[in-house]
């Protein structure tokens, strides 16, 4: 398909976050399924929950809020555990509704280029909630460039354009694809079972158009560069759920935030930052291998004076516990002075097939979160950044035991959510792809300024 520029468009169409705000009084509370922690990128001040049980969904219930998160992790998991992870959630969410008397629908929070478990996740909403009259896919990130545009799904920079079939992470070793267009990625997701032909499109130019009318499919696709975009899409797909339709979503972290009626909002002021963390310095724990964050780790070494304690892959493959305790016991000496880093070795290992791969990845992530918990365990640093989803996911449950939390908005534009957990540290979520390689630094900057004020 080859990269393009941006054409000529039709004028955005705005629409308000405050008309989906009063849209949504007496619609059904989201419950948001994401895959790895970083769907929150976009929202603040939604509760998050890493553990799914009936009083933890009846806490988050009880907030009274228009959506909540549920960290199911599923990226990391094989299918038929990802399918019986996302069974259980939607259950226990739908017996802790109906105790409480109220109404939920379903969303599943995917990557925004495409990564992940699809349509395996809709499918298993489906046969528990009952058929939907269409599945909404709509995978844009506004923020950080992710858009779809006459039905293609794009890397933006600026003006140009890249298919994300053409991007790095269409290569993964897990989740790769050959299509942009997403009727036909639907298609080579779902080997055939839903062909193109079954998925319709809402395109630029009736978005800004409006009204907004939804086409009959099984599979619906929507265009959205910016947020306005999506907020129209929402009304229409609020209006027509009013009228009895019924859908579950496929989506990126842009469409979260249209569909509860939060703005575009700048990142945690400083006074606010200095309020959330603590005093001292922080820890960064770094999983991903996608080059945009090893150039990241190096532009913040770069920048500042800090420790650096890597972890050898090939020897937490060998189950090497020296060489994890000797890690551990470095970081915990350090961190009393400065900034410390918890990374693992740079070249990616991967395995001879899709399951063998994300066994490496899982095995990997525990060796960084057994570390990260004995350091956590030892003095709590100010903060926590976990970097990479899969981390970020593992950091949160098994190092710090994060069950329920707030995510308290960004600390750059759109980008990198910062989550209060009822107890523990601070973390910052922190995704793989996204940012330029000066993001992490500029992060870590912050984070250190509130921390040592």
């Amino acid at each position: 398909m080859g990269a393009g520029r941006l054409a000529a468009l039709p004028p955005v169409r705005a629409v308000p976050h405050e008309r989906v705000a009063e849209a949504l009084a007496g619609t059904p509370t989201l419950v948001v399924l994401d895959d790895d922690p970083t769907g929150t990128q976009t929202v603040r001040d939604l509760p998050v929950l890493t553990r799914w049980s009936a009083d933890d969904v009846g806490w988050a219930l009880a907030q009274g809020t228009p959506a909540f998160f549920v960290l199911t992790n599923t990226r990391s998991l094989a299918p038929g555990d990802a399918a019986a992870r996302d069974r259980e959630v939607v259950r226990t969410c739908l017996e802790a509704a109906r105790r409480a008397g109220v109404e939920v629908a379903f969303a599943s929070r995917g990557d925004s280029t495409l990564r992940g478990h699809f349509p395996l996740e809709t499918d298993v909403i489906a046969e528990e909630t009952g058929e939907p009259d269409a599945v909404i896919l709509a995978p844009a990130y506004t923020d950080a460039g992710r858009v779809t545009l006459d039905g293609v799904h794009w890397l933006r920079d600026g003006d140009e354009l890249t298919p994300v079939a053409e991007s790095e992470f269409a290569a993964d070793a897990t989740f790769g694809y050959r299509s942009s267009r997403l009727a036909d990625w639907v298609a080579e997701k779902s080997d055939g079972a839903i062909p193109a032909g079954d998925v319709a499109e809402v395109r630029i130019d009736a978005l800004r158009a409006g009204p907004v009318r939804l086409p009959d499919a099984r599979v619906i696709v929507l265009d959205a560069l910016v947020d306005d975009d999506l907020r129209a899409a929402v009304l229409a797909i609020l209006a027509a759920e009013r009228a009895g339709a019924r859908f579950v979503h496929r989506v990126g972290p842009s469409f979260v935030r249209a569909r509860v009626g939060q703005p575009e909002q700048p990142p945690i002021p400083d006074a606010e930052l200095r309020d959330a963390v603590g005093r001292g310095h922080g820890l960064v724990v770094a999983g991903s291998h996608v080059g945009r964050t090893s150039r990241q780790l190096e532009r913040l070494a770069d920048r500042r004076d800090l420790a650096r304690v890597e972890l050898d892959v090939q020897r937490v493959l060998e189950e090497d516990a020296d060489h994890l305790e000797q890690a551990a016991a470095h970081l915990e000496h350090e961190l009393g002075t400065r900034t410390a880093v918890l990374a693992t070795s740079r070249t990616l290992v991967t395995g001879r097939d899709e399951a063998e791969s994300l066994d490496i990845a899982r095995r990997v992530s525990a060796a960084l979160t057994g570390v990260t918990a004995r350091v956590v365990a030892a003095g709590p640093p100010a903060w926590v950044l976990a970097k990479g989803g899969i981390t970020s996911s593992d950091v949160a449950t098994a190092a710090l035991r994060a069950d329920r939390a707030w995510v308290r908005g960004s600390l750059l534009p759109g980008i990198v959510s910062l989550w209060a957990p009822t107890s523990g540290p601070p973390l910052v979520v922190f995704a793989g792809n996204v940012g330029d390689d000066d993001a992490l630094a500029d992060v870590v900057d912050r984070l250190e300024a509130a921390a040592c004020a």
